[in-house]
Order: structure tokens, then sequence, then C-alpha cells
């Protein structure tokens, strides 16, 4: 099994499709990582030399930014957000949707499980004296 970065990709899959087992590869960036290195797509991971992989790895860390260094980049971007009191920073605090979707219904994902709000009753009139 073929480490790139620090991730094991899947020796059975495709390399195009391999590489996206890596955060911060989709589709489009994988193509253009393998044409940049001179990999053939339709190779297996299980199939590439050890030049491949070391060409690979090193048109990732020259030109993208994958793992750590995006997940740390985003985490800032969220929390300058929220020191700065912007509307999305905010959103993001309270847990609930940040692009503008309703939360009337659905935003489940984002909310979370339903709340049961619990139902108060008046305690039942006593039956009057009176009455069979």
């Amino acid at each position: 099994m073929p480490r790139i970065l620090g991730v094991d990709i899947p020796k059975e899959k495709l390399i195009n499709i391999a590489l996206r087992y890596i955060y911060g590869i989709g589709p489009s960036n994988a193509m253009d990582i393998l044409k940049k290195a001179g990999v053939e797509s339709t190779k297996r991971a299980k199939d590439l030399s050890d030049e491949e992989v070391s060409k690979i790895t090193h048109v990732i860390q020259k030109e993208y930014k994958v793992e750590g260094d995006l997940k740390r980049e985003i985490s800032q971007n969220i929390k300058r957000l929220t020191d700065i009191s912007a509307y999305r920073g905010l959103r993001h605090r309270k847990g609930l949707p940040v692009r503008g979707q309703r939360t009337k219904t659905n935003a489940r994902t984002r909310k979370g499980p339903r709340k049961n709000v619990a139902l108060i009753r008046a305690p039942a009139a006593a039956p009057a004296a009176g009455a069979k």
C-alpha cells in the first residue's frame, strides 16, 4: 500500500481515484497532479514505481495545501470569523447553517437531533360532586 504524505492510499484502485483519499484532493486536483507528475491516470496504485510516487509527492507538496495544513487554515478562518463577530462566525458558534439555508425545516445535520419540548398540561379538574 503506497504512502503519500503520510496517507495510505488503496493499492487496488486507479491512482486518480486513490489520490482522493488525501484530504484536500478531489477529482480535478487528482488529474492535474498526475498530469504535472507525468503519471498515467489508468495505472493502479500498486503498479506505481518509487520514482512515480516521489514525483506525485513532490508535486503535491510544492503546489497544494493538503491534510494538516489545510485543516489548520480552515479552522483559523472560522476562528477569525467568530472573533470578529461576523454573521458567519455567529452561525458557526451557534451550530446553525452558515450559507443561508433554511432552518425552519431541514438543517438537521447542522442542528443535530430534535430536542423534544415537554408539553405541560394543567391538572385534570376534579369531577363535580353531584355527577354520577
